[in-house]
C-alpha cells in the first residue's frame, strides 16, 4: 500500500480565502519531512478557488494512487482538510503544526513562483457595461459608478456599446476572460445576455443588474435600480393632479408613447402610468385621438429621438392638423420628450403659454430641463444616479465580506426573483428644480441657462 505525501495549499495573502479578489496560491509538497516542491498553482478568485483546490488536490492524489510518493502522510489544506480528518486520513495535530512552518515553505514557494509567473495585484476589478453614451443619463451614470468604485479601491473597467447588443456581448465576454471580479451590467437587450450570465455564473462572478433588470437568467445576483413601476404611476399622477381629472374635469385629448420594447423597465413605466390612466381613458375623460394605446404599437426603440420625433409629426399630421387640440403627450423619459418637443416646434401649431400640451419625462436630463424651463416640458423624473452608484458599491462591498447585500424588494425576471434595492425618486417640474437639482448639487444654475 502506497503512503501519502504531504500536500498543502496556502495563499500568499492569507490563510483564510476571501470572498474575491486576486490572489496568487502555491502548492508545497512535502516528502518525509522533507521540502521536495514548490510552484505557483494559480492566481485567481476566490469564487473559483474551491474548484481549483479541488483540482489540484486530485491530481497529487492521482499521483499518489500511481505510486509516485513514498512519504507517510498526506494533507490537504484548507479545503480539504476536513474531509480527511473526518475519513481518518490525517490528525489534526499534525494539520496543526504545518501552519508553523508554512512561512517557510511561503517564502521558498514564492521564489519558485517569481522565476516562473507574475502574480496579480491583488485589486479587485469591477466591470462596468453600459448601453450608450448618446444619452446624458448613461454618461452620468458611468462617470459616477467608475468614481464611486474607484474612490474604494477597486479597479474599474468601463465600456459603452453604442447601443449596439452585438458589441455589449463581445465587452462582457471581454470582462470575464479580463478577470474582472464582479460585473455591473446596464444592457441594452436585458434578454440577449443569457450566454454571457452562464459563463460569469460558471466563473462564479456576482453579476449586478444596473437600473435594467436582466432576463431569463438565474445568473443575476442582485438588481440596483429605482422603482420602475412608481416612475410610471409619477407620471400618470402628473397628468391626474394637472388635468383635475380627480375633480371630474375633461374630456382632455392624449397621445401616448411607451419606451424600448427590449428594455423591461419600458413595460413597468408603461403599466405604472397606465394604470392610473386607464380608469380616464374608460370614462371617456381621456380621449387618446390616434386611438395607440398598447404597448407594442407605442414603444420607440432604443429610446431614440428621432424616432419619437417622426412618430409625432406622424400623429400630428395625420390627428390634428385639422385643429383638434392636443392636451397631453405621455412619454415615458427624456430622450423621447425631446423628440416630442422638437415635433411640437416644427408643425407651427403650438405656442408655449397657449395651446402647448402636458409633456411628461424622466431622467432630468439637461436639454429636457431647459426645455421645462421655457415651458416646452412639463415635468421629469428625477432618478439621482449617484444614489444609485453608491448603493452598487454598497453592494459590492457586502459580497466581497461574504455577505447578503441589504435589498428592499424583488423582482422576477422570469426564472429568479432577483433580490433588489429600489433607489427614491422624485419628479422636477419649473416650481421645484431649483430645490431638487440646483440645492442638490446634482446641476450648478449655470448649467440649465
Amino acid at each position: 500500500m502506497h503512503s501519502a505525501q504531504r500536500i498543502v495549499l496556502f495563499s500568499s495573502g492569507s490563510l483564510d480565502l476571501i470572498s474575491f479578489g486576486t490572489y496568487t496560491f502555491y502548492v508545497v509538497v512535502l516528502e518525509n519531512g522533507t521540502f521536495r516542491d514548490a510552484k505557483m498553482c494559480f492566481a485567481a478568485r476566490r469564487s473559483r478557488v474551491n474548484a481549483m483546490i479541488d483540482d489540484t488536490s486530485n491530481l497529487y492524489l492521482s499521483r499518489y494512487e500511481r505510486g509516485d510518493f513514498s512519504a507517510s502522510s498526506i494533507y490537504i489544506f484548507p479545503s480539504r482538510l476536513s474531509k480527511l480528518i473526518a475519513k481518518g486520513v490525517c490528525k489534526m495535530k499534525i494539520a496543526k503544526k504545518l501552519l508553523v512552518v508554512l512561512v517557510v515553505f511561503a517564502f521558498i514557494a514564492s521564489m519558485f513562483a517569481m522565476a516562473g509567473c507574475d502574480a496579480k495585484s491583488g485589486k479587485v476589478k469591477i466591470g462596468v457595461a453600459m448601453p450608450t453614451q448618446s444619452l446624458q443619463r448613461w454618461n452620468q451614470d458611468g462617470e459616477y459608478l467608475k468614481k464611486e468604485l474607484e474612490a474604494a479601491g477597486y479597479e474599474v473597467d468601463l465600456q459603452y456599446a453604442n447601443n449596439e447588443v452585438a458589441t455589449q456581448v463581445t465587452q462582457i465576454e471581454g470582462m470575464i476572460t479580463g478577470g474582472c471580479d464582479v460585473l455591473v451590467i446596464a444592457s441594452i437587450d436585458g434578454s440577449s445576455l443569457g450566454t454571457q450570465l452562464d459563463s460569469a455564473k460558471k466563473e462564479k462572478i456576482p453579476v449586478i443588474a444596473y437600473d435594467r433588470l436582466l432576463m431569463n437568467s438565474d445568473a443575476v445576483t442582485c438588481y440596483a435600480t429605482f422603482d420602475n413601476y412608481a416612475v410610471g404611476k409619477m407620471q400618470g399622477e402628473f397628468i391626474e393632479s394637472a388635468l383635475g381629472l380627480k375633480d371630474g374635469k375633461g374630456p382632455f385629448n392624449m397621445e401616448m408613447f411607451a419606451g424600448s420594447p427590449d428594455d423591461n423597465n419600458a413595460t413597468l413605466f408603461f403599466q405604472g402610468a397606465i394604470d392610473v390612466l386607464q380608469k380616464y381613458i374608460d370614462s371617456g375623460k381621456l380621449n387618446v385621438v390616434s386611438g395607440q394605446t398598447d404597448f407594442a404599437t407605442i414603444a420607440i426603440m432604443s429610446w431614440k429621438t428621432e424616432t419619437a420625433q417622426a412618430r409625432m409629426d406622424d400623429l400630428l399630421t395625420k390627428y390634428y392638423a385639422d385643429g383638434t387640440k392636443l392636451d397631453v403627450v405621455l412619454s415615458p423619459n427624456d430622450s423621447v420628450a425631446i423628440g416630442i418637443a422638437n415635433a411640437l416646434d416644427n408643425s407651427g401649431d403650438f405656442t408655449v403659454g397657449t395651446n402647448w400640451p402636458i409633456v411628461t419625462g424622466q431622467d432630468c436630463d439637461t436639454p429636457n430641463m431647459k426645455n421645462i424651463i421655457a415651458g416646452k416640458q412639463s415635468m421629469s423624473i428625477f432618478k439621482d444616479t449617484r444614489t444609485l452608484a453608491k448603493e452598487v458599491l454598497t453592494i459590492t462591498k457586502a459580497l466581497g465580506e461574504g455577505k447578503t447585500p441589504v435589498t428592499n424588494a424583488t423582482y422576477n425576471n422570469n426564472k429568479i426573483d432577483v433580490p433588489s434595492f429600489n433607489c427614491v425618486i422624485l419628479f422636477a417640474d419649473v416650481n421645484n428644480y431649483e430645490k431638487v437639482l440646483i440645492d442638490s448639487g446634482y446641476y450648478t444654475a449655470d448649467q440649465l441657462k
